[in-house]
């Protein structure tokens, strides 16, 4: 071979082995294989579970033997029991405090709201769902709302895509569902915006269900997205409403509820566990105060904790809590750092990647440490047990430093001393007044109070208090397919 052809044959191969190096490039070996699954989100998703007055010995992980709750067993062996977490005494509050992550005396919202109110929550709150929101996350709110009954006020105009419940308690209206006792309007079960129709007390057994078949929906809907999940359970305030297969199976109507909401529990996680998310899912269960001891038998259980709902005694406001996030929470761990719900915001927020808005002062921690099992320290100094606005007892670490005088009036608070400290790692059921043996410790708790003082006050409205969304003309969201006009912008 001669040169010349030597070098045309080269040529040649040269030129076949860049086309063959530009093919593979334009065209990888892996483009005629099937198109790839969508990307799984990097965030986590975060569901809340929130009972309505739940008390604290009313579930199995925390020593009920009497309500089946399979389900919440279970969340416990592979979770972590909370057994220092904290909510406000009633209703409103306690959920102002998961919205906005702040006391609920801090956004003017801390007493119970009736329908048609004039106030409810403030549009110039960050609420958790606003700020996940911004992160990309798809959010929703099923179930029990009752921070306000308004347009303005629904979750919609919140940070939440979608919105399916009651906007407030289920015996805020006539019990046959017809204007009248008390000039309440019929219950109204409103999607988004607008009501689709009103609940009579039949309907309400099959409230339970229709949350827990509105979450799972939602969870299959943005299984490729990261979502935020708020389930405000209607159960189990009165009056009491479990599903006629619960109640078939059991006599007692209250316990038949938990055992019912422990299901709705069970169908939410397994949900997740067949979607393979529960390795990306941060779930909490917890209940917005303790049980309201008056009623009884529809009635649940705080032991052994003193006191229920309305007080701030232990179990007014010590509520039975649960993280669950496989491979991320220690299975069958227990952690009695003081916490309370106004931590699930800044914790759910950071581990989404976002940051916490620092135009005005939330209350609440990244309490991601305590859940990996990083620490067992609170990031809470203390922790402020408000009644209205009244404060009526501090605690930081074991210490909790009760008052009197500075209650709201109820008749289940009960006459205590001017003063008593109890040291509730001794102590639970708050018995023993220790305070003539550790006067250093009332001393150093009495300074915290002064601190708060100049706050948010003790008995006083204090400079850190903001004020809450208010309509001039309230109207009634009740009835089907009508949407009271919107207030002006707040």
């Amino acid at each position: 071979m001669n040169l010349g052809t030597a070098l045309i044959l080269f040529a040649f191969r040269t030129a076949a082995i860049v086309a063959l190096f530009i093919a593979l490039n334009i065209f990888p070996v892996n483009s005629l294989a099937k198109t790839p699954k969508p990307t799984e989100p990097t965030q986590p998703n975060f569901v809340i579970i929130f009972a309505d007055d739940l008390g604290y010995g009313d579930i199995g992980p925390f020593g009920c033997k009497s309500n089946r709750t399979p389900n919440l067993d279970r969340m416990a062996r592979e979770g972590m029991k909370l057994t220092s977490f904290y909510a406000a005494p009633v209703c409103t509050p306690s959920r102002a405090q998961v919205l906005t992550g702040c006391y609920a005396k801090r956004v003017s919202l801390p007493g119970v709201l009736g329908p048609m109110s004039s106030t409810g929550i403030s549009s110039k709150e960050h609420t958790i769902g606003e700020l996940l929101k911004q992160q990309g996350y798809a959010t929703m709110v099923i179930g029990k709302w009752h921070v306000g009954d308004h347009p303005d006020f629904l979750p919609t105009r919140h940070g939440f895509d979608h919105y399916f419940g009651l906007p407030y308690s289920n015996d805020m209206g006539p019990e046959d569902g017809q204007l009248g006792r008390g000039n309440r309007p019929p219950l109204p079960l409103v999607r988004d915006e607008t009501v689709i129709e009103t609940i009579n007390p039949k309907k309400q057994d099959k409230l339970t269900q229709r949350y827990t078949e509105e979450a799972v929906k939602f969870i299959r809907t943005h299984k490729h997205d990261p979502f935020f999940l708020y389930l405000p359970h209607t159960a189990v305030h009165t009056p009491i409403h479990p599903g006629d297969k619960f109640r078939k199976e059991n006599p007692n109507p209250f316990s038949a509820w938990v055992t019912e909401l422990d299901w709705s529990v069970g169908r939410v996680l397994d949900t997740l566990r067949e979607l393979k998310l529960d390795k990306n899912t941060l779930v909490f269960f917890s209940s917005d105060n303790g049980p309201w001891l008056p009623k009884g038998t529809n009635a649940g259980t705080a032991f052994p904790l003193r006191g229920g709902k309305g007080s701030t005694w232990e179990g007014g406001v010590r509520e039975p809590t649960l993280a669950w996030w496989p491979e991320k929470i220690p299975a069958g761990s227990a952690c009695d750092a003081v916490a309370a719900n106004f931590d699930f915001l800044p914790t759910c927020v950071e581990l989404a990647g976002g940051s916490i808005p620092t135009d005005h002062k939330i209350d609440g921690k990244n309490i991601s440490p305590i859940l990996f099992g990083e620490t067992k320290t609170s990031p809470h100094e203390a922790y402020f047990y408000y009644s209205g606005n009244k404060l009526q007892a501090i605690r930081s670490g074991p210490w909790k430093l009760k008052f009197a005088g500075l209650g709201n009036g109820k008749p289940n608070e009960e006459t205590i001393p001017p003063q008593m400290l109890f040291n509730l790692d001794a102590e639970i059921g708050e018995q023993t007044d220790v305070s003539a043996k550790h006067p250093e410790v009332v001393e150093r708790l009495q300074k915290l109070i002064a601190e708060m003082d100049l706050d948010l006050g003790v008995t006083n409205v204090g400079p850190g208090i903001r004020p809450a969304g208010r309509i001039e003309t309230p109207t009634g969201l009740w009835l089907p397919g009508k949407t009271p006009k919107t207030a002006p912008k707040q």
